[in-house]
């Protein structure tokens, strides 16, 4: 895909890079842990990137992402997303978990019920880690049974999706063990 811009912003939870199309955003990177390396995963999974300052809907986008992360109830589910090359399946995982507001979260198996049976929640959780665009598609408000935070496949891990959900001010059943 050669249309493809890109730049980088900062977050309460560090320096992210988001991608777009005409039709969209198609990829959110959260922080890594240098700004080299931010850039770097973008072009790597959209090599013909091409850097330049956002425009103005893209920058909206991002005044409102920045927002969101510094604390304030801000419903992203009216951004447009270009999700090309994301299987059917993942899109109708992300249009559900695009429905979780805020300091609210739903567990795998919620959505998966919502698909068609509880027997989806690994398939949903597979979504979840391959998700394009974190924040926007907010995989970190989808935790596992019981409330307990699950995976997340950012940079720090179960770290940052606390950290993202504390933000908002989401309840997370996590009590850490010998094998966090």
């Amino acid at each position: 895909m050669s249309d493809v811009q890109f730049a980088l912003f900062d977050t309460a939870i560090g320096r992210s890079g988001i991608a777009w199309s005409a039709r969209g955003i198609i990829a959110i990177q959260l922080p890594l842990p240098s700004e080299a390396q931010t850039r770097s995963r973008l072009k790597q999974r959209y090599p013909s990137l091409t850097e330049v300052p956002p425009p103005d809907g893209v920058q909206a986008a991002i005044a409102r992402m920045v927002a969101l992360m510094d604390g304030q109830r801000i419903d992203l589910s009216d951004i447009a997303l270009d999700l090309f090359d994301s299987p059917d399946f993942n899109r109708e995982v992300y249009a559900i978990a695009r429905e979780i507001m805020p300091g609210k979260t739903m567990t795998y198996g919620d959505i998966a019920k919502r698909l068609g049976g509880v027997d989806l929640s690994r398939q949903v959780g597979q979504a979840m880690g391959q998700n394009p665009c974190p924040i926007i598609v907010p995989c970190h408000r989808v935790l596992a049974a019981g409330g307990k935070p699950g995976g997340f496949s950012a940079n720090g891990g179960v770290d940052t999706k606390l950290k993202m959900l504390a933000i908002e001010g989401a309840y997370v059943n996590h009590t850490p063990s010998l094998f966090d």
